[in-house]
């Protein structure tokens, strides 16, 4: 049995040519036309990943995204909406939202989001612990490992590499990164983002092998386990 997505989507076209692409990549795929039957679909049957509208007869895709993250904090939950401001973004995110993609969208792109978000749930075990080769973060002591070795971080540090660990192998904009770690929508005046960037490297992968954190020029950061 493949991974199993929950569409949530009103426009008919639109949740059908998710399906029929997601089918091809063998996961196994329900769709629900209003927020009523996508709460209920939610809560009753155990998916790998949620995706939604925000714009949802019955229950908007807001109210619904809350009230799935107060009975299943675990699954994934990626919007996928026409509301693509900074403000709508992290309204999206305030509300537990994992990923969100503006339409139009580029199917190759949601395919990326959607093994991302599987993966990095895949990742996170039930005690709060994230792995990547040898580098581990704890979401609940808020303790990072390197192999044996204790890597001090501080709160902001913390939070870019907790992000980047959540979103492995998916190259990641300094515009996402403003928008999810310091919630502001970027300003390409500021080498900010590049600072903490280097701040990192230094200390999760300047003295350890595998290296895991690399630039892809002109289009952001990557973090993955191998070159």
């Amino acid at each position: 049995m493949g991974n199993k997505i929950l569409i949530i989507e009103d426009e008919v076209k639109v949740a059908n040519f998710i399906k029929v692409g997601l089918e091809e990549f063998k996961y196994v795929c329900d769709i629900a036309e209003d927020g009523e039957i996508g709460k209920k679909k939610a809560l009753s049957n155990k998916y790998n990943t949620i995706i939604m509208d925000l714009n949802l007869p019955l229950i908007n895709g807001l109210d619904l995204c809350k009230l799935i993250r107060l009975e299943n904090n675990n699954v994934p939950i990626l919007i996928l909406t026409a509301l693509g401001t900074t403000e709508d973004k992290l309204a999206g995110f305030e509300i537990g939202a994992d990923d969100y993609l503006v339409k139009p969208f580029e199917f190759r792109e949601l395919l990326a989001r959607i093994k991302s978000l599987i993966k990095r749930s895949a990742l996170e075990t039930s005690n709060g612990l994230i792995t990547i080769s040898n580098l581990e973060l704890n979401t609940e002591t808020k303790i990072v490992k390197r192999g044996s070795k204790r890597i001090e971080l501080t709160a902001k540090e913390f939070m870019l590499l907790e992000f980047f660990m959540r979103n492995p192998d998916r190259i990641i904009s300094r515009t996402e990164i403003a928008e999810k770690i310091w919630e502001v929508s970027f300003d390409t005046g500021t080498n900010v983002i590049d600072v903490y960037i280097n701040f990192l490297r230094k200390k999760i992968d300047k003295d350890f092998t595998p290296k895991l954190l690399y630039t892809q020029i002109g289009m952001g950061y990557i973090l993955k386990d191998s070159e």
